[in-house]
């Protein structure tokens, strides 16, 4: 059984370290623990873990986060996954930095990438993971902020939020989205 985990983020150094990269850095963490490297293949860098018995395709579009949902597409067509079996990592201003929370269908909250995976496969029924990065900015500066890098603090905190996030993708490829959901949201 195949699963498909995409992370969200824009390719290149510009933009590594930056929050609205966190879908980028998720993955990057958990291919680290596997020991493996993502190839640059269609539509994004492509790696693959085995995970109890399941291959869990792990994709970091190179389209840029407007046009993730080109990629999504792609790598669900190509590899034949379903919807369901999808999880979709990405930055969320409305949580608090760190926070974990796993959904199964919702709309944009404003997120351009969300949005443009919702407008190509044609509904928002798909599974996220929110990974909180805060809302420590000022009125007119969202997207500075976005795209700012992490603070020292947070840079400090990082890595097991990362982790956290690296077990959740995981128990949803061994577990279920419901029964991850129960666990990780409840934290």
């Amino acid at each position: 059984m195949k699963y498909l985990i995409v992370g969200l983020g824009n390719p290149g150094l510009d933009y590594y370290n930056t929050r609205h990269n966190i879908g980028y850095r998720v993955l990057d963490f958990l291919v680290g623990k596997s020991g493996i490297s993502f190839t640059d293949k269609r539509y994004g860098f492509r790696a693959e873990i085995k995970h109890k018995g399941k291959t869990i395709i792990l994709v970091k579009p190179t389209t840029f986060m407007n046009l993730s949902g080109k990629a999504v597409n792609y790598y669900l067509q190509k590899e034949k996954i379903s919807i369901e079996k999808a999880l979709i990592v990405v930055d969320d201003i409305a949580l608090p930095f760190g926070t974990i929370r796993i959904k199964t269908k919702g709309g944009s909250g404003g997120h351009n990438g969300l949005q443009n995976i919702q407008d190509i496969i044609g509904n928002s029924n798909y599974n996220r993971l929110r990974f909180g990065i805060g809302s420590e900015f000022n009125l007119g500066h969202q997207t500075d902020y976005v795209l700012g890098e992490w603070s020292n603090e947070e840079k400090k905190n990082l890595e097991p939020r990362l982790n956290a996030a690296c077990e959740a993708i995981l128990q949803f490829s061994f577990i279920g989205i419901e029964r991850t959901m129960n666990f990780y949201n409840n934290k």
